[in-house]
């Protein structure tokens, strides 16, 4: 059995199931540095910010927890490696939260706004990315590598990696 000093940092990406071109780009990149540094990524694990974090981080080698609002794991984008099949709807998003160490949001509507808001009642280091402005007690970056430095920062771990 693993003891909690053999666990690896989850880190969590929300965002918009409609990603633009740009949010996709930079999930994807965000996805592959957090893989690079270990870090087992944690989303929603349907499309969109999801998939292209998914794909980042599973095409550099990492692990994707998805926490699937549906009853399906086939629901999964391809690049999600453990599938968490919850049946719960938008109430998955507290899931989510609750799993992650910390969040990077990457744009978003309402399920993201949701998942932000969960995110700073718990007190949860949350990153901002081309999302949601003015949201008290984050960190507000504008690229991929701003967005893993600062929530590598805000645990107080070494982001020079």
């Amino acid at each position: 059995m693993m003891g909690s000093g053999s666990q690896r940092l989850i880190i969590a990406i929300i965002g918009a199931a409609d990603a633009t071109q740009s949010g996709y780009e930079k999930a994807y990149e965000v996805g592959r540095l957090l893989a690079r540094r270990g870090v087992v990524l944690a989303c929603g694990g349907l499309g969109g910010i999801m998939e292209a974090a998914s794909r980042g981080c599973y095409e550099a080698g990492g692990e994707v927890i998805g926490i699937l609002p549906g009853s399906s794991a086939a629901d999964a984008n391809p690049y999600v490696t453990h599938p968490v099949v919850t049946a719960m709807g938008h109430a998955r998003n507290v899931i989510l939260v609750q799993t992650a160490a910390a969040l990077i949001a990457i744009e978003g509507g309402y399920g993201t706004l949701a998942e932000i808001a969960i995110a700073r009642k718990l007190g949860k280091p949350l990153v901002l990315l081309d999302s949601w402005q003015d949201i008290d007690k984050t960190s507000t970056v504008d690229s991929a590598q701003q967005a893993v430095d600062s929530v590598f920062s805000l645990l107080g771990r070494d982001h020079n990696k």
